[in-house]
C-alpha cells in the first residue's frame, strides 16, 4: 500500500476550485480554511504567494497534530501591479479592461507543511495568461456570469475551450489556483521523506 494514503492532508482553503483540483489526485483530503486577512502592497508577485501562502499554512498549523498542510494564493500580476479579487463589478470591469488584449502574470504560490516535525515545501509558479478584448456588450455578459466574483484578476478560467481566457504559457490547474503537475511530486516526496 503506498504512503500517500495514509498521511492525513488538509487543504487551507475555502476555494471549490482548488477542492476540485485536489479531488484529481484521487486521495483523501479534509477542508479547514485559514481565516486571516491577507497582506497586501507587495512589489515582486513572487514574494507576494509565498509569504501569503505560507501565512495560510501557519495559521492552520497549531491545529493539526499529525499531517500535511496544503495551501495556495493565486494573484495575477500586470504593469508591476497585483490583480487581486475584485472589490465589487465596477472594479471587475476595469481590471478586464486593463487585461483585455494583453498578456499578464497569474502565480500561485504553494505551501506543504508537515507535522509535527514543521518540515515545510514552498515553491511558487507562474502562467503567461491572456484575456480577450471585450466589447462593452461581451464585458456586460461575461460580468453577468459572476464568474468575476472572488477571484483573482475577475475571471475563472474554463478548462475546455474558453471564449475569454487562454494560457499562453504554463499550467492550466496554476491558472485555476493550484498546480497540480508540480504539487503531486512534491507531496509524494514529502510523503516519503523522514
Amino acid at each position: 500500500m503506498s504512503t500517500t494514503s495514509r498521511v492525513r492532508l488538509i487543504l487551507a482553503s475555502a476555494s471549490p476550485a482548488r477542492r476540485e483540483l485536489l479531488a484529481r489526485l484521487e486521495r483523501p483530503f479534509e477542508v479547514i480554511p485559514a481565516d486571516l486577512e491577507e497582506p497586501t502592497g507587495f512589489v515582486d508577485p513572487r514574494v507576494e504567494v509565498q509569504t501569503v501562502s505560507w501565512l495560510k499554512a501557519r495559521a492552520i498549523a497549531p491545529q493539526i497534530d499529525e499531517g500535511i498542510i496544503l495551501a495556495a494564493d493565486t494573484i495575477g500580476w500586470l504593469d508591476g501591479t497585483a490583480l487581486l479579487k475584485p472589490k465589487d463589478e465596477a472594479d471587475a470591469r476595469r481590471m478586464l479592461r486593463s487585461m483585455g488584449g494583453r498578456d499578464h502574470e497569474l502565480w500561485t504560490g504553494v505551501t506543504l507543511w508537515r507535522r509535527p516535525d514543521d518540515v515545510q515545501l514552498l515553491w511558487q509558479e507562474c502562467s503567461l495568461v491572456r484575456v480577450r478584448a471585450m466589447s462593452d456588450d461581451e464585458l456586460d455578459r461575461y460580468l453577468a456570469t459572476r464568474q468575476w466574483n472572488n477571484n483573482s484578476g475577475s475571471y475563472a478560467i474554463q478548462e475546455e475551450s474558453d471564449p475569454y481566457v487562454q494560457v499562453v504559457r504554463g499550467s492550466i490547474t496554476n491558472v485555476i489556483g493550484l498546480p497540480l503537475e508540480s504539487l503531486r511530486t512534491r507531496l509524494e516526496w514529502l510523503e516519503t521523506q523522514p
